[in-house]
């Protein structure tokens, strides 16, 4: 038996401190992230404007660098294009 202080060997689900720095976001998490519903998120996934999830056995996670870089792809809203060459 462990004492009660001393973290389990391999954190579970509830044990887990989403605080901690991750490389991969569940659904949930991952739109959060990007400041949308999941239902939205589902959609831009299925459409291409997010990137598809990675399999990790039986937890799939999206990867926080690759939010970003597709993130960094959608238009913006009033935005003006600053072309050198125009």
């Amino acid at each position: 038996m462990r004492a009660s202080n001393t973290p389990p060997a391999t954190p579970g689900r509830d044990e887990r401190s989403y605080s901690q720095p991750r490389r991969g976001l569940r659904r949930s998490e991952a739109a959060i992230y990007i400041g949308i519903s999941a239902t939205k998120f589902d959609g831009l996934v299925k459409d291409g404007r997010m990137p598809r999830p990675k399999k990790i056995d039986g937890a799939v996670v999206w990867d926080l660098k690759e939010l970003d870089l597709y993130f960094e792809t959608l238009p913006c809203d009033g935005c003006e294009i600053n072309n050198p060459w125009d």
